[in-house]
């Protein structure tokens, strides 16, 4: 397979994912009350519920077909597994934005507690898996060249070998494979 097409099903992966939960969540306005009474800390915006459940049933679709195109490629040794610890903490990211995004609009009768939750607690953890993805995707994209497995540690050529990270090797040990 050619590098665009994992790269397009890694986009669908990562960008289904936020979009899959905010449309088959639905708007969690409290009940029993006409959207007028309640107070919101963000307006939602003015999509149809069954709008946005086709939505989020498309993108979830795009997103189990992208899953799918990506585990069938690393088991073939066409998509290095390492690249898994950079698309599954935006895979995450963008499950925290979906039901973020649905807790920030939500109508509530007075305050808004689970946003302020949220961003007081969430936005830490968003920049921390974002941090990770970024700096984990620029040193494979720049130093972390294996082989295609990236298997990583000691490589194949044994303790004096040129192993499984390019020929850089610590002592028996890959540095690159970690």
């Amino acid at each position: 397979m050619k590098k665009r097409g994992l790269f397009v099903s890694g986009a669908a992966l990562v960008l289904g994912a936020p979009v899959a939960v905010w449309g088959l969540m639905g708007q969690q306005n409290a009940e029993g009350l006409p959207a007028g009474e309640l107070d919101y800390a963000y307006q939602p915006w003015d999509v149809g519920d069954g709008v946005a459940a086709v939505a989020g049933g498309v993108a979830l679709l795009l997103t189990v077909a992208g899953a799918a195109v990506l585990v069938r490629g690393t088991r073939r040794g066409e998509l290095d597994r390492r690249w898994w610890g950079v698309l599954g903490p935006l895979v995450f990211l963008g499950l925290m934005a979906g039901a973020g995004l649905r807790i920030l609009t939500a109508g509530v009768v007075g305050a808004n507690i689970g946003a302020g939750l949220l961003i007081m607690l969430g936005t830490p953890v968003a920049a921390a898996l974002l941090l990770w993805a970024l700096g984990r995707g620029v040193w494979l994209a720049t130093r972390g060249r294996g082989h295609a497995g990236g298997a990583g540690g000691a490589g194949a050529g044994g303790a004096g070998g040129a192993g499984g990270a390019g020929g850089r090797h610590l002592g028996g040990f890959a540095s690159g494979g970690v």
